[in-house]
């Protein structure tokens, strides 16, 4: 086993500021769908985030507005009361949510949630790791009452995180880069552990996501790592120069997920399985219909098919660092 390497840094693992305590009540109103309580609009949080941090805002709008519909297709009242709990100029710069983007998103997350769910059904106090979760509130759709959270994200996104509410008990924060080693060592895989990587990966270097992965194998013996990440094209189209809209440029996704990315996957010594989750179906002839039947398609030519986004893999690690023959 290699040489435990603790984080000795005290502020590095930052925990949440509560939802409550001396804010004035006279500043606060309540969401009327949800019963939430948010932050009256001279009270909401500034955020000053740029490059791939500010993405984790992209996610988040797309859901809430997602979940406020009346025939939303994710339940997700946090992110609802995050947005309406932060001072950005969200619609400047993603635009109206329309165009199937917050239901594109919110089926994303519920594969995400539903792989989860699964996991925490045989290992109910197990430990989660999400890694560059950002402002994602998984933990509050997935909950069973046991289950043990540790949020490893980028300092500057952690302090976005920490200044909302609310604080649980049972969620750890650890303020490093995923590609940091070092938070692979405050992790508790005594009740069984399941990595995630929603919306990560696509953002590193190839040789980064190769070695991140690596290790993760090695480390964990029996546990899984949960991700996705997006086809050729849209990498291309990004390091190219992709805008959302004059006032926001997509960050550079340099990693893609094609036939041949998966073959180098599966050539881990301590990958024993390699799988592609499908979403679960959406509403009207496009989410409905179509993209159950694209899903499906295999890859060809090692592409994924050009009305796919993303696709979402779950990598199982064998008991030991040696795979079975």
């Amino acid at each position: 086993m290699p040489r435990k390497r603790r984080i000795t840094d005290p502020g590095a693992l930052l925990p949440r500021l509560p939802a409550s305590g001396s804010v004035d009540p006279g500043r606060m109103r309540h969401h009327g769908r949800t019963g939430g309580v948010v932050m009256a609009e001279e009270a909401k949080a500034k955020v000053g985030l740029g490059g791939v941090p500010e993405t984790l805002l992209v996610t988040l709008y797309h859901r809430a507005a997602e979940a406020r519909r009346p025939d939303a297709l994710l339940h997700d009242p946090k992110a609802v009361e995050l947005v309406d709990g932060i001072d950005y100029p969200f619609e400047r710069h993603f635009g109206t949510p329309g165009l199937g983007r917050g239901q594109g998103q919110a089926l994303r997350v519920r594969c995400f949630d539903q792989a989860v769910e699964r996991f925490l059904a045989t290992h109910p106090g197990g430990t989660v790791v999400a890694l560059g979760e950002g402002l994602e509130t998984q933990f509050w759709r997935v909950d069973n009452g046991q289950v043990r959270w540790l949020t490893v994200d980028l300092p500057e996104t952690l302090e976005v995180r920490r200044r909302l509410p609310p604080a649980e008990p049972r969620v750890r924060t650890l303020a490093c880069s995923a590609l940091d080693e070092r938070w692979m060592d405050e992790v508790d895989t005594s009740r069984g552990v399941l990595l995630t990587a929603q919306g990560l990966l696509m953002y590193l270097q190839p040789a980064e996501v190769h070695r991140l992965v690596a290790a993760c194998a090695q480390q964990f013996p029996g546990g899984a790592l949960l991700f996705d990440g997006v086809p050729r094209w849209l990498s291309t189209r990004t390091m190219r120069g992709m805008e959302m809209s004059e006032h926001y440029q997509v960050p550079p996704m340099p990693w893609a997920l094609d036939a041949a990315e998966q073959r180098r996957l599966r050539s881990h010594s301590n990958i024993v399985e390699l799988r592609e989750l499908r979403p679960p179906r959406g509403r009207g002839v496009f989410n409905g219909t179509l993209m159950p039947l694209v899903t499906r398609l295999p890859l060809v030519g090692g592409r994924i098919p050009p009305l796919l986004l993303w696709r979402i893999m779950l990598a199982r690690f064998g008991t030991s660092t040696t795979k079975p023959g």
